[in-house]
């Protein structure tokens, strides 16, 4: 399905950096809960199913890329706020995306 350039315009995806990371136990999928810093835009939470390539202690100062527009939802007893992305591999877990340098926390990717 083909999108217009007016439907890409309205997805925020911006820069963030992760602040913490915890096992989320109660997610049906094995599952981190990330605190993640982009700036001016505030500390957000979110759910990542990325346990299979990251550890917690690989993802604390690691900058990510996540959508940040989307109505917060409830996953178990956490309400995620933001939209981590990443790319799902054919044989192993997902690769979050990131930025190539280090950039501002709440950039916005276009």
């Amino acid at each position: 399905m083909e999108i217009t350039w007016s439907d890409f315009e309205k997805v925020e995806m911006r820069v963030g950096t992760i602040l913490s990371a915890e096992p989320f136990l109660k997610a049906r999928k094995a599952a981190y809960i990330l605190h993640i810093d982009f700036g001016e835009y505030g500390i957000r939470k979110s759910s990542a199913q990325i346990t299979d390539l990251y550890s917690t202690e690989d993802l604390i100062g690691k900058q990510c890329i996540a959508v940040c527009n989307f109505p917060p939802k409830q996953i178990a007893y956490l309400m995620s706020e933001c939209l981590v992305l990443g790319v799902v591999g054919e044989e192993k877990g997902v690769v979050l995306l990131s930025p190539e340098q280090s950039v501002k926390n709440g950039s916005r990717i276009a």
